[in-house]
């Protein structure tokens, strides 16, 4: 089994390492490390070390030592971002999760025109913390060293001002006339960046598909069934980083 992840704010060089906080604590009392196991140490954002531990002090100090130095995992060649409408209820964050799992390098909220949910005031500023710390603890659940990032949420003109800087724009679509291109089969990019959007459970209308189109998106649609805006994400993060080589 892999070693367990734990986030620091700053990677420590080594030779020795006090993991302390709400880290330490879940090290100490919750996975019940003992000396002699490896853990990894991370920022999050790439930077990592491999370490062993040394003891366990109390109930939130865990000493890790033989540091082995810091290393980087460097940017994806090709960085997917998923644009991700609202879903409703706790569904974002299970979006959230999965696509973190599965391997995304960023989630954009989008308040699509049909999203029943809306982020607004309080609300909002305490549904993004959720998503963020869903990718926080979803990085370190399935052992990545550079969790996604989750940015602000974003609307139908910001988000048409995302698509038109990337190297490829995409819209999932259901309708098999209006894409008629699969996903599974669209020329990608040898680096750069995927800007994927995926729309709310009414769809996108056809207001924000013309803005989206404006801005060089093109429909692509992932096969005959029709997935739930918090599955479609994580369904076409698979496909597409299969497709870039990351998955293999």
């Amino acid at each position: 089994m892999t070693a367990p992840v734990f986030v620091v704010e700053e990677v420590p060089a080594g030779p020795e390492f006090v993991l302390e906080g709400p880290e330490g604590r879940h090290a100490v009392s919750v996975k019940r490390l003992a000396p002699g196991e490896d853990v990894v140490l991370t920022d999050g954002r790439g930077r990592w070390a491999e370490g062993v531990v040394k003891t366990a002090e109390g109930k939130d100090r865990l000493v890790v030592t033989d540091l082995h130095g810091i290393r980087e995992e460097p940017e994806p060649a090709v960085r997917i971002t998923v644009v991700q409408a609202l879903p409703k209820g706790d569904r974002g964050e299970v979006a959230v999760e999965t696509m973190t799992e599965t391997g995304v390098d960023a989630i954009v909220p989008w308040q699509a025109s049909r999203c029943i949910t809306q982020w607004r005031g309080e609300r909002g500023a305490k549904s993004l913390a959720k998503w963020r710390a869903t990718a926080r603890e979803s990085g370190k659940q399935s052992r990545r060293v550079r969790f996604p990032e989750v940015g602000e949420a974003l609307s139908t003109k910001q988000v048409a001002a995302l698509l038109a800087g990337a190297d490829l724009a995409m819209v999932l679509h259901e309708d098999r006339e209006a894409a008629s291109e699969p996903l599974a089969t669209a020329a990608l990019p040898a680096s750069g960046s995927v800007v994927l959007v995926v729309g709310p459970e009414g769809g996108v209308s056809p207001e924000e598909l013309a803005v989206f189109a404006e801005a060089g998106a093109r429909p692509y649609r992932l096969g005959h069934s029709v997935l739930r805006t918090s599955t479609a994400g994580t369904a076409a993060t698979a496909v597409l980083l299969a497709r870039t080589g990351r998955w293999g």
